[in-house]
């Protein structure tokens, strides 16, 4: 196979995709996803939330989001396929449970570029200030010239895209190299500002307790702005070397991502003018801190030319994690096509490899997102709920796996699988747990509208494949369930208090509920894993193809 030609390899596999990328362009799709506009925004909700002790939430978010990094590093390897965090729970447990994470994984591809859109303008408005609502009751939220703005930020991305995945690597690449060096270089300059005393002012360490530490795991956007390590797993059916390389820049990725974000938040806490926390993080009364962190923060501690210069990476940045989400969209949309849940027009691909009807598809539902959610934080809640719900579907497929098919080639294998692969599926939960019902509710409806699109599309596919009920017999208790402890527990949107929550599981008690819970999904989704047979089918039938070793190219 190696010597084989690429339009060979093509017309061989029919899967119209070519593997152009390399560890560099997999390590890079990867970190720059993670870094986007999450470091621009999320030190300060953090802090709303937690205050100092927001440093704790990072730390406790890092080690979470390595824990799935190594769950999706296996199966990454294992499998590498377009579009993989939408296809690995399929092959493990059939079509009904591969319908549902399949739709998260795509929910979450297809809303980031708006998210990464609204924080470009969010700091563009410093210059544009017509850009973004001053006052009113629409404060915050995008006008309507920064609709047409967003528009034509998302038309950007989507027609870069369509140049071709060797020719988007190289540019994301180059992107991410400044999106690492920015942070970085922000964080040696505002060490020079450090103030000390800011990590117990403002109401002390904990002000909110460690029920605002967990909230600002996932309602200040921490969990947001570690997203996209998958973005190796998205790509791997375009991958060199998939075996060797997914697993590297997935675990790469992620603990040069949380060294850099656990370091942003100190400098971020540290260099705050003490004037600025005499009412708490949640009132800091300098506007230009509280539309833009950082940039803000080095405005008023006299370093000018440093705000310029990250008000200039809050287009880059958040610019450059947009584009590559456009990249992944398409290539959910056509690991789902290729699983027959989707029409067959998003698995078509044209003389560039790209599935170019999945492009031009996440550019509309771009554009729809803007309308029921026009803000950053407004987004980040939602998207973090389908993201972890994405995430906790891989654990579960590693575990079916493990199980039913222990002779698989695994170049990369997980240490303590058996008692990491749990965990990482309570903390997945956990984490949608923290997102607070007010996320959960919405993304409720967001699920129907999905199961009712995906049921219109298959019923007209007659090669669909047929609904595995007793291998997801568990998957309606799991969804329902969570909803019942979200209800009758403390978190609603991240807000300390929480006024559409019961509150009737005490604090403490509901995250222990919400474990135990996870365990018992997770067993219980493990012992009806598909037979051996279908599972292996499955593979041989819908992955074999794109898994054809492409001829070697350096790079």
């Amino acid at each position: 196979m190696a010597t084989e030609s690429v339009a060979a390899r093509e017309q061989t596999s029919g899967t119209g995709l070519r593997r152009e990328v390399g560890f560099v362009g997999l390590f890079m799709a990867s970190e720059g996803s993670i870094i986007g506009s999450g470091w621009l925004f999320a030190a300060l909700g953090a802090a709303i939330l937690a205050g100092s002790a927001s440093i704790i939430s990072w730390v406790l978010a890092g080690i979470a989001v390595i824990i799935l990094a190594l769950v999706h590093a296996e199966l990454g390897a294992m499998y590498p396929v377009a579009g993989g965090t939408a296809r690995f729970p399929h092959y493990a447990f059939g079509s009904v449970a591969g319908i549902s994470f399949g739709f998260f994984s795509w929910l979450q591809a297809a809303t980031v570029a708006p998210i990464e859109v609204l924080a470009v303008e969010g700091y563009a408005s410093y210059w544009w200030p017509a850009l973004i609502h001053a006052s009113g009751p629409n404060k915050g939220l995008i006008t309507p010239l920064g609709y047409g703005v967003a528009v034509v930020l998302m038309a950007i991305f989507t027609v870069i895209n369509f140049l071709g995945v060797r020719w988007l690597a190289h540019t994301n690449s180059g992107i991410t190299w400044w999106k690492i060096a920015i942070p970085t270089f922000a964080i040696i300059v505002l060490f020079t500002q450090f103030h000390g005393s800011n990590f117990t002012a403002a109401g002390g360490f904990m002000p909110e307790g460690m029920k605002g530490v967990f909230a600002a795991i996932s309602s200040g956007g921490i969990v947001f702005a570690y997203l996209g390590f998958e973005q190796a797993d998205q790509l791997a059916g375009e991958a060199r070397n998939p075996q060797r390389n997914i697993p590297r820049a997935i675990i790469g990725a992620v603990l040069l991502g949380v060294v850099i974000y656990c370091l942003l938040e100190i400098v971020f806490i540290g260099a705050l003018p003490g004037s600025q926390l005499l009412h708490g993080f949640a009132k800091i009364p300098d506007q230009n801190i509280v539309n833009g962190p950082f940039a803000g923060l080095a405005g008023i501690v006299g370093l000018g030319w440093l705000a310029f210069l990250l008000r200039v990476d809050a287009v880059i940045s958040p610019g450059g994690t947009g584009l590559i989400y456009t990249t992944s969209t398409s290539r959910v949309s056509y690991g789902l096509a290729r699983n027959r849940y989707y029409p067959q027009i998003f698995a078509r691909t044209d003389r560039r490899g790209v599935p170019w009807f999945g492009l031009i598809f996440a550019f509309i539902v771009g554009l729809v997102a803007f309308l029921p959610f026009p803000s950053w934080y407004k987004l980040v809640g939602l998207v973090t709920a389908a993201s972890v719900l994405m995430y906790a579907g891989a654990p579960l497929a590693m575990g079916a796996f493990r199980r039913q098919v222990p002779d698989a080639n695994r170049p990369y294998r997980m240490p303590g699988a058996d008692v990491l692969a749990p965990i990482a599926f309570i903390i997945a939960n956990l984490i949608i747990y923290w997102s607070g019902l007010e996320t959960l509710w919405k993304l409720g409806i967001a699920m129907i509208v999905g199961y009712i699109i995906i049921g219109v599309a298959m019923a007209f596919d007659s090669k669909r494949p047929p609904l595995e009920l007793k291998s997801a017999q568990w998957l309606p208790v799991y969804l329902i369930g969570m909803g019942i402890i979200s209800w009758q527990g403390q978190f609603s949107g991240g807000a300390v208090q929480a006024p559409i929550n019961t509150n009737h599981i005490p604090f403490g008690w509901d995250m222990l509920v919400v474990a135990a819970f996870a365990l018992v999904i997770y067993y219980w989704a493990r012992a009806v894993r598909l037979p051996r047979e279908e599972m292996l089918a499955l593979v041989e039938r819908q992955a074999a193809p794109e898994m054809e070793e492409a001829p070697t190219a350096a790079g």
